[in-house]
């Protein structure tokens, strides 16, 4: 079976911000539907005691079986079908033996290629009872994601997101990652342009409709800066406070935004207990 040919997603990026036309929405609804689709199944898995291989294996027959491809299994030689970022870890973290404990917090990533599509999206879980800290930063990050979409629109530039996200995490006395981004999508993986959760509003590329990217902040309780693990992929928060993060991928379209990865069972917001 093939996957995601490195060589063949460079060769399609140009480095131009693609504008796409009506058939393209349609292919992105249904990568971005049977993404959304995986994390809802997740859903009552993510329990302690689950090890986060099982967790990936799930996840992997879920999209095979659904006859689409796991995007970031063999990309960049990365081997796993999701990113599992427990706790401090803010993002791309290496699904393993890892046991996830009662009141950790863990974001799970997954993209999945459809008829050539991407539909890329991640979301934050509960392990059993989470402490109020907790639960706060992960309802700040999903204010911060709302914020960012609400900037959305034709006209609006692409600074408008980074600064919205950012002036409500720091009112909210959290920050902001700098270190990654969201990023265009569609038949390219990682496409232009990058989608930076802070900013000056005015700035950057003008958003059009057809243009097709995501929105993925990543909020620390702490400070932003971060580091990168000897495996080459999992990043942490350098003052080990908890991080969270979610993302959707969307499209502009000629009156707002259009979200693709929607959940269809209204659980892109798990309920965490606490």
């Amino acid at each position: 079976m093939a996957f995601v040919d490195d060589a063949l997603e460079a060769s399609m990026r140009t480095g131009a911000v693609k504008l796409h036309a009506a058939e393209a929405f349609e292919g992105m609804r249904r990568a971005g539907q049977l993404a959304a689709e995986c994390l809802d199944m997740l859903v009552p898995e993510v329990r302690p005691g689950v090890v986060t291989e099982d967790l990936d294996r799930l996840a992997r027959e879920f999209v095979l079986d659904a006859g689409a491809l796991p995007a970031c299994l063999f990309y960049k030689g990365y081997g796993h079908t999701l990113c599992i970022s427990p706790n401090h870890v803010v993002c791309h973290g290496i699904p393993g033996p890892r046991t996830l404990r009662e009141g950790d917090i863990v974001n799970i990533d997954v993209t999945v290629i459809v008829d050539g599509w991407h539909g890329d999206t991640s979301r934050m879980y509960g392990v059993g009872e989470v402490s109020a800290r907790a639960r706060r930063l992960v309802d700040v990050t999903y204010e911060a994601l709302a914020q960012g979409l609400a900037a959305v629109k034709p006209g609006a530039g692409v600074g408008d997101i980074g600064a919205a996200i950012q002036a409500y995490v720091e009112a909210q006395r959290c920050s902001v990652v700098r270190d990654f981004c969201g990023h265009g999508v569609g038949r390219v993986f990682h496409d232009a342009p990058n989608i930076l959760h802070y900013g000056r509003a005015g700035t950057g590329p003008v958003l059009k409709p057809g243009m097709f990217f995501t929105i993925e902040p990543m909020v620390n309780l702490g400070k932003h800066q971060v580091k990168l693990l000897a495996d080459g992929w999992t990043a942490v928060t350098r003052d080990k406070s908890l991080s969270a993060q979610c993302e959707h991928t969307v499209g502009v379209t000629e009156t707002g935004v259009e979200v693709f990865t929607a959940s269809p069972a209204g659980l892109f917001k798990p309920p965490i207990a606490g």
